[in-house]
């Protein structure tokens, strides 16, 4: 995805790829105040952009390959125009390092930490002098610089609360290209939704690898900090009329006071995205999750005690290292108990540097993985469809986010419990809140009109 580009012809012009998560979105947000603040413009057309950055994901293996293959179109790009610089950044850029120099397309790596130094490096490249900074820091948060907001439509904005991860899952190669976590001063969030409510967005989603385990501890004052729920109060009580939602949570860290907290404020969004990753605790332990099976039923059972309309939607890794058939059944039967809403399904992609990588093989036989994913798949298309029907007939309150992508003379939104809805709207526009009726659905969408 690209960013929406200012137009100013006088200044050179940076052209931004995206690819991944929504913390990579953040990041281009991020690195893009940073270049305009040295004087750049933002650019939709990579044919006029004399700086061309990947901001880049390694959490599975296809998603680098598609970087490799935009590296050879740029590669076009530097032969057609003297001058053109080219950066790979973000995650990508932290695994390989050096490597990515190797071919002579790329001009700059740059790690997730070393955004700010990115205008040096720029500058300081030369045809025998490629830069690369992939310094990892145990501070480096962001906090003072404010964001410039890539989404189209001035309805829904990011907000990084922290950087990093420290569970070192078995699978998970976050801890090698994010570091160390860390937390952001809790006043700079609560500025920055702020300021976002002044400029009139109507939802913020607050990030981190694990927003559960968010605590900032004051500098001066070590004894004084502020935990995830405290900083979602907080966020909540900005503005009553602006929603909160937040991802991702731990399941360890999903606590009592975090389900209460949401329970408490109407704005908070009444969904929480829970990666179980495996239903057997054979596969738990070898994944470092740091919960058991019972223990994530038991989180589940609690939300909805506290919230029963809340939704709940999951990651699933099917074939992990010497997944058995019955730790595959194991999966299947803890996502019937949890009932989830929807899921984020993946067949085990082993990751260079990880610790599974290091000591378990990767022998389960993509045959194996296949079916086990496809199985997977058709059971949470059945749970979803159940959900969704559920709520035909019930009436709900939807931020509308932009135009339906089947009926562009349709509106779509989302419940608060993440849900997307469908409908026609005459009279309204993007950014409005309206409450409307399910009248049908299918597995992805529940089919709404405007309520009586």
């Amino acid at each position: 995805m690209s960013i929406k580009p200012i137009e100013d012809i006088s200044k050179p012009k940076i052209y931004i790829e995206t690819y991944g998560c929504q913390m990579n979105v953040n990041d281009s947000e991020v690195i893009l105040s940073i270049m305009q603040k040295a004087g750049y413009v933002l650019t939709d057309n990579i044919n006029e952009a004399s700086v061309i950055l990947a901001n880049t994901c390694s959490i599975r293996e296809n998603a680098e390959q598609r970087i490799w293959g935009r590296i050879d179109q740029f590669r076009l790009q530097k032969r057609r125009r003297d001058g053109v610089v080219i950066g790979i950044v973000g995650c990508m850029a932290e695994r390989l390092k050096d490597k990515l120099l190797e071919n002579g397309t790329v001009d700059v790596v740059a790690g997730p930490d070393s955004y700010r130094s990115l205008p040096e490096l720029v500058r300081s490249v030369s045809p025998d002098s490629p830069q690369i900074n992939v310094m990892l820091s145990h501070e480096e948060t962001y906090a003072d610089i404010s964001p410039v907001r890539m989404d189209k439509n001035g309805v829904s904005a990011y907000i990084s609360i922290m950087r990093g991860c420290n569970n070192v899952c078995s699978y998970c190669v976050v801890p090698y290209t994010r570091g160390a976590e860390r937390s952001r001063d809790p006043q700079s969030i609560v500025r920055e939704a702020r300021e976002l409510s002044e400029n009139g967005y109507k939802e913020v989603n607050l990030l981190g690898q694990n927003v559960d385990s968010y605590l900032w501890k004051d500098p001066e004052n070590p004894e004084v900090t502020v935990n995830f729920p405290a900083l979602l109060e907080m966020v909540a009580q900005v503005d009553p009329k602006m929603r909160v939602r937040f991802s991702t949570s731990h399941p360890k860290d999903i606590s009592d006071e975090v389900i209460l907290t949401m329970a408490r404020h109407g704005n908070i969004c009444k969904h929480i995205h829970l990666p179980v990753q495996s239903g057997s605790n054979a596969m738990l332990e070898k994944m470092r999750r740091r919960y058991t099976r019972e223990w994530y039923i038991e989180r589940v059972e609690k939300i909805r005690s506290v919230i029963p309309e809340c939704g709940i939607s999951t990651d699933i890794i099917a074939g992990f290292c010497s997944e058995t058939p019955q730790d595959h059944q194991d999966t299947l039967s803890l996502m019937r108990e949890a009932g989830f809403d929807a899921a984020f399904m993946f067949a085990y992609s082993e990751r260079p540097g990880t610790l599974a990588a290091r000591h378990y093989p990767d022998d389960i036989p993509y045959e194996v993985k296949t079916a086990r994913l496809n199985e997977i798949i058709a059971l949470q298309g059945q749970l979803s469809l159940e959900s969704n029907r559920k709520d035909v007939g019930k009436k709900f309150t939807v931020l509308i986010e932009g135009l339906s992508k089947r009926d562009a003379g349709e509106f779509c939104g989302r419940t608060t419990t993440n849900k997307t809805c469908v409908f026609a709207a005459p009279g309204h526009k993007i950014g409005d809140f309206v409450e409307v009726e399910v009248v049908s659905c299918t597995s992805a969408t529940l089919i709404s009109k405007l309520a009586e």
